[in-house]
């Protein structure tokens, strides 16, 4: 069992109506060592270690791995009429939150002290990798959410890559949301190639987009030189609910997430047995009825997990230590609740807020973190694609009032250089040495 797991009954009066099978967080050394050895390779022999890694893995001999002007006219030329417009409607939609998102973000400058003037600025990261997944369908809405952002925040330039494999359809989204590039490149391999640079394709700055568990694994190691938007594992949906709730609702939005993947994490945080044991039955039920059942049903039996609650106080404290990549509250005040919580990737407010809105097109990023790190972090969003940078100008007032504390400071902790850096400036400005003399 994972730590949040095991602690499910340290929240008072918070225990298991149905507990999971597994966690979510158990390690596999044997997908770190594989990553390791893609990683050496393709930062080694460039093109030629992409091709063959896409040979073994994907089954495909890529010759040209960038998709060609052609290719992408073909591609949008092909895209379903009704697949096209709900793209260019989740494009808007995604686009107009995320300018909405920028414009709260101001260059600043502001004079603390007499002549000294502090400030930051908001710059655009340079170079954008997006990985964009294949799946077992096409994802359209996965490159508009790594894109999109990235063109409304100024970013020079942003390449997408996507498995050999993937739909046609999704060249045709990598286009319309703005890629720049795009190039047949699946799994740690495109990590790999984006973080290092090939012959073909450009180093970028930072990485964005969520894979599968060695896509995770490449960015976790390729962190550092390049940067990253956060490590995403299997989805995850959490539903905070009592007796209000509709058991059929909360069933369908459980069996939403578990069908992404037979390691989605899906739970439901209740105060009411009626409810608790009406979920269980209506998840049943429809697992009899749903295409994708193979896949859900395993996520269910697996991770699926039930908590009793005896208050609302002890509901938001058990959400908060799972901290769940998206978060629904279905009670009878659900706007008081959810001021409670704090600890999510996106909260769902009241019944009509259904995760597939934000999967798909409302507007917000479905890029969100996963086990546990909601705790610390949100998810992709228009500032991820930005950097704010400091700077700072003196006139000789204000180097007359922090010369010296900076001086002092610096002879304190034993730093010569930077006390006499300090002391120059002041003896420039006529202003007299502060340090000491031997």
């Amino acid at each position: 069992m994972s730590n949040h797991d095991e602690r499910a009954t340290s929240i008072l009066g918070a225990a298991y109506f149905r507990k999971p099978q597994e966690s979510i967080l158990a390690e596999n050394d044997a997908i770190e060592g594989t990553v390791k050895q893609i990683l050496a390779d393709v930062r080694k022999d460039g093109d030629a270690a992409v091709r063959a890694y896409s040979a073994k893995f994907d089954k495909v001999d890529v010759d040209a791995v960038e998709v060609s002007a052609e290719e992408i006219r073909k591609a949008v030329d092909n895209l379903d009429p009704a697949m096209r417009e709900d793209t260019l409607f989740a494009i808007a939609q995604v686009r107009n939150f995320a300018e909405k998102q920028l414009a709260t973000m101001l260059p600043l400058e502001v004079e603390t002290l007499p002549g000294l003037t502090l400030g930051h600025r908001v710059i655009p990261i340079q170079r954008i990798g997006a990985y964009v997944p294949g799946g077992r369908y096409p994802l359209m809405s996965a490159p508009i959410m790594t894109i999109v952002p990235a063109k409304v925040a100024g970013c020079d330039e942003v390449i997408a890559c996507l498995p050999p494999s993937a739909h046609e359809a999704m060249i045709a989204g990598c286009h319309l949301s703005g890629a720049d590039r795009i190039f047949r490149i699946g799994g740690a391999q495109a990590i790999a190639a984006m973080a290092y640079g090939t012959e073909t394709v450009p180093a970028v700055d930072k990485i964005v987009g969520p894979g599968n568990a060695y896509v995770n694994e490449a960015k976790r190691q390729v962190f550092g030189p390049v940067g990253i938007d956060q490590l995403a594992g299997p989805s995850e949906v959490f539903v905070i609910a009592d007796e209000t709730a509709s058991a059929e609702m909360v069933a369908i939005d459980l069996l939403a997430q578990a069908e992404h993947d037979v390691r989605a994490r899906v739970g439901l945080i209740t105060t009411s047995r009626d409810l608790a044991e009406a979920v269980e039955a209506e998840v049943t039920r429809i697992l009899g009825e749903l295409k994708t059942s193979a896949v859900a049903a395993e996520a269910w039996e697996r991770f699926g997990e039930i908590v009793l609650c005896d208050d609302v106080d002890a509901m938001i404290a058990y959400s908060d230590l799972v901290a769940p990549e998206h978060l629904e509250v279905i009670t009878k005040d659900v706007d008081a609740v959810a001021a409670k919580l704090r600890n999510y990737g996106s909260l769902f407010i009241g019944p009509n807020a259904s995760v597939v809105y934000s999967d798909k097109c409302c507007g917000t990023n479905h890029t969100l973190p996963t086990a546990g790190a909601g705790r610390y972090t949100g998810g992709l969003w228009v500032g991820a694609f930005v950097k704010v940078c400091t700077h700072q100008r003196l006139s000789e007032a204000a180097v007359s009032e922090v010369a010296p504390h900076a001086v002092r400071q610096s002879l304190y902790e034993g730093m010569e250089a930077h006390a006499r850096a300090a002391d120059h400036r002041l003896v420039l400005a006529g202003l007299g040495s502060r340090i000491p003399s031997n």
